[in-house]
């Protein structure tokens, strides 16, 4: 049996700048990233820890957040929370055709049992 030696790519720094310029753009996909550049994601991952991040706030300005902490949150009003619908809706497409049913939510129980069957 004979063992092939596994043969390592060298990247140039050039390329790791672009991928990791690319992995920093908003809604990124590192494994889409990857696969443009024949990379493989794991990699690129890789590379994304080794790297520091440029411009990070000192420490004194960032919060910490510490596990088990309460924070208060200012919740509405009930006057200004919207009442709940009176009804169901189910909205149903299939490319440009759209309907939507309306169901009394009292009749709960019947608007399941017809989905049911509809969806048999």
């Amino acid at each position: 049996m004979q063992i092939k030696s596994a043969l390592r790519r060298r990247h140039a720094a050039e390329l790791k700048a672009r991928v990791l310029a690319a992995c920093d753009e908003p809604g990124a996909s590192v494994a889409a990233i990857a696969r443009a550049y024949d990379l493989n994601a794991n990699l690129v991952h890789k590379w994304r820890r080794g790297v520091v991040p440029p411009a990070r706030p000192p420490a004194s300005s960032r919060v910490a957040h510490v596990a088990g902490e309460f924070i208060a949150l200012a919740l509405p009003s009930r006057e200004a929370v919207p009442a709940a619908p009176a009804d169901i809706r189910i909205e149903l497409r299939r490319g440009a055709t759209s309907v939507v049913v309306s169901w009394p939510l009292a009749a709960a129980d019947q608007c399941a049992a017809w989905l049911r069957g509809w969806l048999r």
